[in-house]
């Protein structure tokens, strides 16, 4: 290889990778008004790396994000490279096939990131546009690709939501006193990040205990607009949610659902009457799976586990966790009675303790957050 040319390759290198960083910005777009499909972005480019058509998919739009940049591109999309974020679909859907645009375009290169495990779609992009003599290349950005639309590519992997927990809590693992006060336990930064997490999730969910206790309201408070309002979750052996609790009383708002047995009665009847929907559960909500099986039955994608400490020794027990956010708080509490920020049965030895991979650690004012995910769902996706 010539040094002219390797260097014409590091500069295609270059710009298809600054490309496909914008088609991610644009795919980013989404969040918030695309589930239960995936986030997707892309950009036409001419063969001297001008942007010639641009496109972002909105679940109401009707339109995939290819189909939104051939129409901008127009005729210069003959001969063009499309940068998709995910693997374009081949079958008539709410809209039609993007690979018979793109072919029809004349759109000479197709670069992806990430294959759709969709089995609509599962390789038939790929194979489409190949038969038609398209040159697609496969996996630029991916692991890029693969975080932004982590919670679609797991519940189609799974066939379940795509589980997040997270806590705020003491330096030394509390999230209640032993007087059971939890009172502001972070700071005004940390909650603001709770409810910009709370902006790219379909639901969010605590435990009976917690609704009781601290009566949250559990609203989207980021400011932005979604295509969907927040479901907000309750697990509880027995109904325990109060009809004069911020949930019961806005649940005309945005969706209240109920896990319990206790279903009839004066306080269930109540509760419906303001618009709370109470699901029969096996063994009160304790099926976590059978839980996360009705969510998905409503085509909610992902959901932020929010506590308290029995809800989420619950899921770190069933191996239900995807990811795991806690917001650390410089603040001693102590006492034995202090409630921990995960109960349940725990690990009996540390080789079952749950290890936390590609962690990421950020200052939220004077608290600390530490995201990652636990090792084995990692080692789950591959």
């Amino acid at each position: 290889m010539t040094t002219t040319t390797r260097r014409r390759g590091d500069a295609r290198a270059e710009a298809d990778r600054r490309l496909m960083s914008r088609a991610l910005e644009l795919a980013a777009r989404g969040i918030g008004f695309v589930s239960p499909s995936p986030l997707v972005g892309c950009v036409i480019a001419a063969d001297d790396g001008r942007v010639v058509g641009e496109g972002f998919y909105l679940y109401d739009g009707l339109k995939h994000a290819e189909a939104l940049a051939l129409e901008q591109a127009g005729p210069l999309a003959r001969g063009a490279t499309a940068y998709v974020t995910l693997e374009p679909h081949a079958h008539q859907s709410r809209t039609p096939p993007c690979t018979d645009a793109l072919i029809r375009a004349g759109v000479r290169r197709v670069v992806y990131s990430v294959d759709d495990p969709n089995s609509l779609v599962a390789g038939n992009g790929l194979r489409q546009l190949r038969a038609a003599g398209v040159e697609v290349e496969v996996g630029l950005m991916a692991l890029e690709a693969a975080l932004l639309n982590e919670k679609y590519l797991h519940a189609v992997r799974e066939g379940r939501p795509f589980v997040h927990l997270k806590l705020a809590c003491s330096l030394d693992g509390r999230i209640q006193t032993h007087a059971r006060d939890s009172c502001r336990m972070t700071g005004p930064e940390a909650r603001t990040a709770v409810h910009e997490l709370r902006h790219e999730y379909d639901a969010v969910l605590v435990g009976a205990g917690t609704a009781e206790k601290d009566d949250p309201a559990l609203k989207d408070r980021s400011g932005r607009r979604r295509r969907r309002p927040l479901v907000r979750v309750v697990l509880g052996k027995t109904l325990r949610l109060s009809p004069t609790s911020r949930l019961a009383r806005t649940a005309r708002e945005a969706p209240v659902l109920v896990f319990t047995a206790e279903v009839d009665g004066e306080r269930a009847d109540a509760l419906r009457r303001l618009g709370v929907e109470i699901v029969r559960a096996e063994c009160g909500g304790r099926n976590l799976a059978g839980v996360l099986e009705e969510l998905c039955h409503r085509s909610l994608q992902s959901v932020l586990v929010e506590g308290g400490g029995t809800v989420a020794g619950a899921f770190r027990d069933a191996g239900l966790i995807d990811k795991v956010s806690f917001f650390i708080a410089p603040r001693i509490i102590g006492g034995r009675e202090a409630v921990p920020s995960v109960g349940g049965f725990g690990a009996d030895c540390m080789a079952r303790a749950v290890d936390i991979v590609n962690a990421e650690v950020r200052l939220r004012g004077r608290d600390v957050e530490v995201t990652g995910y636990p090792e084995a769902a990692q080692a789950g996706r591959g």
